[in-house]
């Protein structure tokens, strides 16, 4: 764990999750829910009672996303149930299955199970149903695909619709993403 602190982690995870909802409910672009972030909600040392967050990290999360959501929301819609594609789920459920999908696919410096375990407790924090359920299902799926290696898994393990998965999240990002740093949590 090389310079990453996980409590800022946490709070720069929840807060991709809250500014990615803000950006599709209120349709405001990534620059604007950044900066609002980075200007009013995170808060420094000497001003008590705001939240503190690893930014970079925070930024890094919400280009990520922006900058490869078709890829994303394809390895997320291999693992709906057919009756509820990605767009029929709650828009707090798709900002947080976005934002750990891309942790998963475009930030090997993180352990895979850190980031399922990291927002199965954001899950928990924002839903008291079944969702959780859905999270850690859908997150360690995806994960088993991108990551195979990682989990002791090989090729002949993977189910044959899920190698594609791993095929969208082996593309290069897009120039516009920020490159992640060799930090591990």
């Amino acid at each position: 764990m090389s310079g990453a602190n996980p409590k800022l982690r946490r709070v720069s995870r929840t807060s991709a999750v809250q500014a990615l909802y803000q950006m599709e409910v209120s349709g405001v672009t990534n620059a604007q829910v950044v900066k609002e972030f980075l200007d009013h909600r995170f808060g420094y040392a000497d001003e008590p009672g705001m939240v503190h967050a690893d930014e970079s990290y925070f930024e890094d999360i919400m280009a990520g996303v922006v900058a490869n959501q078709d890829g994303i929301d394809t390895a997320i819609g291999k693992h709906l149930a057919e009756k509820w594609p990605l767009r029929r789920l709650d828009a707090t459920l798709r900002a947080l299955l976005r934002s750990a999908t891309y942790e998963i696919m475009r930030r090997p410096d993180v352990p895979g199970i850190v980031i399922i375990d990291e927002y199965m407790a954001i899950a928990t924090d924002f839903f008291s149903g079944k969702e959780p359920g859905l999270v850690n299902g859908v997150l360690d799926k995806i994960a088993k695909s991108v990551r195979a290696a990682e989990f002791g898994l090989t090729s002949s393990h993977i189910a044959p619709d899920v190698k594609v998965v791993a095929e969208v999240a082996a593309e290069p990002a897009s120039e516009d993403s920020t490159e992640p740093t060799s930090e591990n949590e």
